[in-house]
């Protein structure tokens, strides 16, 4: 567990915020005395479950975005698009 300020909570928020999204958890202080904590919400099973989307994505990248091309070849419009077709088509997750 991590212990800052406000002040620093304030400068360096993305950060702190990054940090308990990662697991860990922050206390925030005012004069020395602790008023506030960042904690990770949903907590490891969450970090999880982002993990494996993560990696399925990367496993479709590799295994059909990339066949003969790279993903230089594919806009950011494509890759919505396709998600949007998997979402539409039942049975597909």
């Amino acid at each position: 567990m991590r212990t800052v300020s406000a002040r620093e909570a304030n400068q360096q928020f993305s950060k702190l915020l990054e940090a308990a999204t990662s697991g860990e958890e922050i206390t925030i202080t005012r004069h020395g005395v602790p008023v506030a904590k960042l904690v990770p919400l949903g907590g490891q099973a969450t970090l999880n479950e982002r993990e494996r989307r993560r990696r399925a994505a990367l496993e479709w990248l590799r295994s059909e975005a990339l066949t003969g091309g790279t993903l230089d070849d594919w806009t950011r419009d494509d890759l919505y698009d396709r998600e949007a077709d998997r979402r539409e088509t039942p049975g597909c997750e």
